[in-house]
């Protein structure tokens, strides 16, 4: 009779509250987690694809970059090849800074686990909006 009263008395009440607060909260992180790991397979797919076109990009474009500069170097007529390498190897170089530069600033640009961190930041709102 005692076990009865216990189990249907006030205290069930909060405990019952307390298991759906703790049932919401595991729901929400599994969530977040879910949607976490979902965003990093499509990046690492993202970042395979990527690095394997730039390999071949770079590839290429080495092998272009030679070719066109001996095509050049022997278009030149003798006493001005060491003129055309010098003013070549210089644009070589602008080119590589222009682009290390960009790159720079593309990498800074971060897109990682966007939507995980925009949820996130909604929970946290949220949170501190009860709190209040």
């Amino acid at each position: 009779m005692a076990d009865s009263q216990q189990s249907n008395g006030p205290g069930r009440g909060i405990i019952d509250a307390g298991q759906r607060v703790l049932t919401t909260l595991v729901g929400m992180i599994e969530t977040r987690v879910r949607l976490a790991v979902v965003e990093l397979e499509e990046e690492k797919a993202n970042v395979i694809q990527l690095l394997m076109m730039v390999g071949l990009t770079m590839l290429f474009t080495a092998f272009g970059l030679m070719s066109l500069m001996v095509l050049i170097i022997w278009a030149v007529d003798a006493q001005y090849r060491l003129m055309a390498i010098a003013i070549t190897t210089a644009v070589l170089f602008i080119l590589a800074l222009s682009c290390g530069l960009w790159t720079l600033r593309k990498s800074r640009q971060s897109t990682l686990l966007r939507a995980t961190r925009k949820e996130l930041e909604t929970d946290h709102r949220l949170l501190e909006d009860e709190r209040r």
